[in-house]
């Protein structure tokens, strides 16, 4: 049975990763595109993003565009691998797998 990832779960974290699992191969979303999506502010983006990175789930690379900082987000293989294994834990509570021990 999959289980619930308690990083992952946390609701602000599950939406990071959803918009980054979105994104094809080899894609990365801007900083601040991803901040005005899920309507955070950039120091709670900044450590969720951090939390996220620890963990080995997403990457992040800062760089400079016309000497302005820009930053780049993606999951990673394992965030792949672990959003997937969370969202087929919450779709098993769904269809009532789940029984109490």
């Amino acid at each position: 049975m999959p289980q619930l990832d308690d990083l992952i779960h946390q609701p602000t974290r599950l939406r990071i990763m959803a918009a980054l699992v979105s994104l094809g191969d080899g894609e990365k979303m801007d900083f601040t595109f991803l901040q005005n999506l899920l309507g955070l502010t950039p120091g709670n983006l900044s450590i969720h993003l951090q939390k996220l990175e620890e963990a080995g789930y997403v990457s992040v690379e800062k760089t400079f565009v016309n000497r302005r900082p820009k930053t780049w987000s993606w999951a990673t293989k394992a965030g792949r691998a672990a959003f997937a294994e969370h969202v087929n834990a919450l779709e098993a509570i769904i269809r009532g797998e789940v029984k109490d021990e």
